[in-house]
């Protein structure tokens, strides 16, 4: 469900968001990770994911989040889940004075090609190894986490 920026803004200030990350393997062991374009997190590679929407389950809200950031459908049954986490931003999509809080359910998600990603969330797109990825700092902390 999309929200106004008034009702968005409210939910912020008063409540964590629950989330889904997907940290993508490809065959050769490298990981997707999108440049952000918005806030929070602007201008750091971070992993595909979002939020879930209320009235949508886990398993629609893992195939719909995976059709906006890849145009491909992808089942929750063939991911692996790495478990709960919680990111805390000073700011948010929205405004820079409101923090954001996530719940986070992370999976991990193993596919073969990706082709023709969405620009939406994403200025670039960049396969990482698992030292590239943990080294570079640009590489959000967030993201990192993932793997340690």
């Amino acid at each position: 469900m999309y929200l106004d920026i008034d009702t968005f803004s409210t939910i912020l200030k008063s409540t964590p968001l629950i989330s889904i990350d997907l940290l993508v393997e490809n065959q050769q062991n490298k990981f997707l990770l999108g440049m952000r374009s918005n806030q929070p997190a602007r201008n750091y590679w971070f992993v595909p994911g979002g939020r879930i929407y209320k009235n949508e389950s886990i398993g629609k809200s893992f195939d719909r989040i995976a059709r906006e950031e890849f145009g491909k459908s992808f089942s929750i049954e063939n991911a692996k889940l790495l478990g709960l986490f919680e990111h805390f931003y000073d700011n948010s999509a929205v405004s820079e004075s409101i923090s954001t809080h996530y719940v986070v359910i992370a999976y991990k998600l193993k596919v073969d090609k990706l082709v023709d990603l969405p620009d939406h969330q994403h200025s670039a797109y960049k396969w990482f190894s698992k030292n590239e990825l943990l080294s570079c700092n640009d590489v959000h902390h967030y993201t990192k986490a993932y793997l340690v």
